[in-house]
């Protein structure tokens, strides 16, 4: 029960978000508006914000490091795996098979500050930190591989990138932070979360892809189901304490991104097949999620 109490708020605002736009009159601009403001600007505040908060030492960041990577190498090999499996549309598989290995940043850092551990959100935070060029290299090199586009460029100019290594610098330098703007930042980071979540629940739709159905199904199941036990061997090999055993498990097992259909579309892909794929699986990991937070715990 202690576990489903934790994700509800999340889940919550989620559906709140959907209300807003379907039923409240709040139009589509006004969340576009919104998503940017929170992917230039307040995320990348919290991001910083979390990594600056504890000090981190280089052996253990190493480590997080490698968890990050298998994680992420492990979810890439899964969604493209798919292909041998379900024998999918080349390009239906280019579009959706981000959605088997990225992950929902607004979930993973609100999720994290619940968990029964004081260091969760700033670990999430690094793991969140290090991946994202990663699934950006992934979902990028999918679509340019049919459509076109630079990769380096992307991931260059990424706000989450620059923010997690200025944080990162700063912490290794023991540079410090003056407190008004430690306490801006903070602030900024608290409302990244709500309206972050309001964005996701404003993108759920499950209109169309039905000629897709086992290709979304398979790399839902690759992201909720089949990954997690990958990131927890990998914690286990790496020996990872009990509260990073538990943040990579809730990372691994996070649905995908919302922006996951926007790069689509941008690329030439089909963003409305990548849309509903992520809109199933936000759904489901509000089942998942608790599951595997509980077998860890």
């Amino acid at each position: 029960m202690s576990v489903i109490l934790l994700i509800l708020p999340d889940f919550l605002l989620i559906a709140l978000g959907w209300i807003l736009l379907h039923r409240l009159g709040f139009d589509r601009t006004f969340f576009a508006g919104a998503e940017k403001l929170v992917y230039f600007v307040l995320f990348p505040a919290l991001l910083f914000h979390s990594i600056t908060r504890t000090p981190l030492d280089l052996g253990n960041t190493t480590v997080m490091l490698t968890a990050t990577v298998g994680v992420m190498l492990g979810g890439i090999a899964l969604a493209w795996l798919g292909r041998l499996v379900v024998r999918p549309d080349p390009a239906a598989h280019a579009s959706v098979a981000q959605c088997g290995f990225r992950f929902n940043t607004y979930l993973a850092l609100s999720l994290a500050g619940g968990l029964p551990w004081s260091g969760a959100q700033t670990t999430m935070a690094v793991f969140v930190g290090f991946a994202v060029p990663i699934s950006n290299i992934g979902a990028v090199h999918a679509l340019a591989t049919r459509h076109g586009g630079g990769a380096l460029r992307e991931i260059a100019r990424n706000p989450f990138i620059l923010a997690t290594l200025a944080a990162l610098a700063c912490n290794f330098l023991r540079v410090p932070i003056p407190h008004v703007l430690d306490v801006a930042l903070g602030r900024l980071g608290a409302c990244a979360l709500a309206i972050g979540l309001l964005c996701v629940g404003a993108t759920l739709s499950l209109q169309g892809g039905r000629a897709h159905a086992p290709l979304m199904a398979w790399m839902v199941t690759a992201k909720l189901i089949l990954l997690p036990p990958i990131a927890l061997a990998l914690a286990w090999a790496l020996d990872l304490s009990a509260g990073e055993r538990l943040v990579l498990v809730l990372f691994s097992a996070l649905p995908t991104a919302s922006s996951a259909h926007v790069l689509a579309t941008r690329m030439g892909g089909d963003g409305r097949l990548v849309a509903v794929t992520m809109s199933i699986g936000t759904l489901l990991s509000a089942v998942t999620l608790p599951l595997w937070l509980d077998a860890v715990t």
